[in-house]
């Protein structure tokens, strides 16, 4: 038993009342032990765990705790996720499928058998979004927010969408006919068309004819604002696919409309890198010119097409019968989002500005003063991003300075992290700048800061051709008092302020030598190949990350059969690797007492008798998306205790992270920091219960807040993890006048 028990009251569960996202290939009581340790059933499959993930994304556009544009903006998430998973993953296992491959995933299932399974999930999936998109628009009517029909439309409303149609959205049409002189057009990745079966004025025979929709106008256009006798105000928004068609007259003049039909294509956007490239931005580039033109993955249409336009569509773009997804609602649940509106505060979550520590403050600003006094740990988004841009900003005008090194996986459009590094490099310091060009759907635009950071003068590289840099190191130089001194930051997020406003992450902020000379260690391998000889106090991927991993479960399992505590508690977005869930099984077969928190994929099978008992593994989605990742060891005294050994990293247990990305993980020392992670930021997480899911054995979940008896739903509202970092202010940078406020769920027990 750990002291973990000691300070977290047991909750006495009651039988589910919901369950999401069932498992079908749940263990099954007659399988040996001995057996299951070896058996695939032993692994949840990846990809429906994926689908499992946006199934509780989807869950929140139907939680009422939250705002109804917030729920609104839930559902547009889950249908972009879905969009990125058929482009990427499902683009990979039809690529298997093409070449005649046959190799079972982890679970034991073939590239066919994971197709039909991903296809009957994800169908359910769109039908629940579509219920959900007529829910939520009832509701939507009666705040006043409408997204209508050209038939709802009012005379007045009618001529302001003709005038808005003419000036804004007709000049950039292309009507298109299709016969043997005009050929089917190519329709690029998510894009959108109509398709119609015309009859010209004279003619016997009809003809197919297609308008693609431009992507450089909005989807939803914006009607004038309606008000009634009462003073009540109505925004209503009418789509592109509803509008066109009911101008026909000036896209096909004199003709007449037998059929039409509205549909979407999705393409495979994955890219591969040949290893033996020698010019990696050239590749890259002929690549993702290769992307826009990607092999078609899924086409969404209408239901109810008629059939002869909707075959004629089908064959004219190349679709195979299992590309095709009949949809009966709305095409394009994605671009929802783009009618939320600002100007509706009691329709969204209150307002939060982030707090900038106290710490920093006390110093009047000066961030190398600050850092010198103590370790910093930044926790965003509750601590504001603005401390990573000042402290290189700083860095940038300070004479003292004389070299800045910094990873840049992916940042925002206008960013002012690349901005610093380049008024650096212009001032004369010595910037390097290693530019991650394989970040999946940042490409184009790391490319772009790229050329703009080499003319500026920054020695850019790209890192290896086989790994992708994933790790968020920055490292400053800094001469004082005639010596040099390195000031590092290392993150679980990545250098993006509009990001950081809604991912939680770490930020660690430290003078103290030993992490400056691994920086530097970090960065002289993935700049000059250089492989370092001995690493003081970080880990890194593809070299000794998941050995130390191992080696630490290893080291609890020795605890625990000794007779001493031994706990692991981590924190992550994903659960993937066999090898570390194989070794975390044997762990709680030896007594090993496993709490994880995984918002997305887990592909570990909690809670089989005889195979993970001790195992607990929990989601949480809300407001905020969980991103840090945190990995506690109880070292022989359980958890939490000032003893355990803590690590922040920005790799998720994953093969591709700890196998084929450059990634660090962190040791956290300071005593203050190690409590704010350990004793503040897992214990918050672990003990949630408002948006929190548990993962049981057989592949399903359950609201942890519907688990709860009757004595705890009695309480005062059940702990919120996100609400609580809201409110209370972190250990690390809080200064020195703040109170720290626990958990309350974890204060002593009298």
């Amino acid at each position: 038993m750990t002291s973990q028990t000691e300070t977290r009251k047991p909750t006495r569960r009651k039988r589910p009342t919901r369950v999401v996202s069932l498992d079908e290939t749940s263990t099954k009581s007659e399988i040996p032990m001995e057996d299951l340790k070896t058996s695939p059933s032993r692994f949840f499959n990846r990809e429906l765990s994926w689908l499992n993930f946006n199934y509780r994304v989807l869950e929140e556009a139907e939680n009422l705790r939250h705002p109804l544009l917030e729920r609104l903006r839930f559902l547009s998430i889950s249908a972009n996720n879905l969009d990125e998973f058929y482009m990427v993953r499902v683009a990979g296992l039809r690529e298997y499928m093409r070449a005649g491959v046959t190799k079972p995933s982890l679970d034991g299932l073939t590239p066919s058998e994971q197709l039909e399974r991903i296809n009957e999930r994800a169908g359910a999936l769109m039908r629940d979004q579509q219920r959900l998109y007529v829910s939520l628009s009832k509701e939507l009517r009666e705040t006043g927010i409408e997204i209508i029909k050209h038939d709802e439309l009012e005379e007045s409303e009618r001529a302001a969408l003709k005038e808005m149609f003419t000036d804004r959205v007709f000049p950039l049409l292309t009507p298109l006919a299709i016969d043997p002189a005009h050929p089917f057009p190519f329709i690029p990745n998510l894009g959108f068309a109509i398709g119609f079966t015309l009859l010209k004025k004279g003619a016997n025979t009809p003809f197919q004819a297609l308008v693609p929709i431009p992507t450089q106008v909005d989807r939803f256009i914006e009607l004038p604002e309606k008000e009634d006798q009462n003073g009540k105000v109505t925004r209503r928004f009418i789509s592109l696919e509803n509008t066109i068609p009911h101008f026909l007259d000036m896209l096909f003049p004199d003709c007449t409309e037998k059929a039409r039909c509205v549909f979407r294509i999705v393409r495979d956007s994955d890219i591969e890198v040949e290893d033996e490239a020698e010019d990696l931005i050239r590749e890259f580039e002929i690549l993702l010119k290769r992307r826009r033109r990607g092999r078609l993955v899924r086409m969404t249409i209408e239901a109810n097409a008629p059939d002869s336009l909707k075959q004629f569509l089908i064959k004219a773009i190349g679709a195979e019968e299992q590309d095709v997804v009949d949809v009966d609602g709305i095409l394009g649940l994605s671009q929802l989002g783009d009618i939320i509106d600002k100007r509706r505060p009691e329709l969204l979550f209150a307002p939060y500005e982030p707090r900038f520590p106290e710490r920093i403050r006390e110093h009047n600003g000066d961030f190398f003063a600050a850092i010198r006094e103590k370790d910093i740990l930044v926790h965003h988004p509750y601590e504001s991003f603005d401390v990573v841009v000042g402290f290189i900003r700083q860095a940038a005008a300070d004479e003292n300075v004389v070299a800045i090194k910094q990873t840049l996986y992916r940042t925002s459009k206008n960013s002012p992290i690349i901005a610093a590094l380049i008024e650096a490099a212009e001032a004369g310091k010595n910037v390097t700048a290693l530019i991650e060009i394989k970040a999946r759907f940042d490409e184009e635009a790391n490319m772009r800061w790229a050329r703009d950071l080499e003319r500026a003068g920054v020695q850019v590289v790209y890192g290896f051709v086989e790994y992708k840099t994933h790790a968020k190191v920055s490292l400053v130089v800094r001469r004082e008092n005639g010596e040099l001194r390195s000031y590092t930051h290392f993150g679980t997020g990545n250098y993006h302020p509009i990001t950081a406003r809604i991912y939680t992450d770490l930020s660690l902020f430290t003078a103290a030598p030993a992490f400056g000379r691994d920086a530097g260690r970090l960065f002289n391998y993935v700049t000059g190949n250089a492989e370092p000889d001995k690493l003081e106090k970080i880990f890194m991927s593809p070299l000794n990350m998941k050995s130390a991993m191992l080696q630490h479960i290893d080291d609890e399992i020795a605890h625990a059969k000794a007779g001493r505590l031994a706990a692991i508690w981590a924190k992550m977005n994903s659960l993937v690797d066999p090898e570390l869930i194989d070794k975390l099984y044997e762990a709680s077969q030896a007594g090993v007492t496993i709490e994880l928190v995984i918002r997305g994929i887990c592909c570990l099978r909690p809670g089989v008798p005889g195979l993970s008992d001790s195992i607990e593994v929990k989601s949480i989605v809300g407001r905020f998306l969980e991103h840090s990742r945190i990995v506690c060891f109880g070292n022989g005294h359980g958890l939490p205790s000032p003893n355990a050994k803590v690590y922040m990293t920005s790799a998720d247990w994953m093969p591709r992270n700890l196998d084929r990305r450059v990634e660090a993980m962190t040791l956290i020392e300071n005593p203050t920091v190690h409590r704010q992670i350990l004793d503040q930021i897992m214990i918050a997480n672990l003990n949630d219960r408002m948006q929190s899911w548990s993962l049981q054995s057989n592949g399903g979940f359950v609201r942890v807040i519907d688990t709860l008896d009757e004595s705890e739903q009695s309480e005062d509202e059940p702990f919120n993890v996100h609400e609580y970092f809201m409110e209370n202010h972190s250990l690390s940078g809080r200064g020195s006048a703040l109170e720290y406020a626990p958990p309350p769920k974890l204060k002593p027990q009298a």
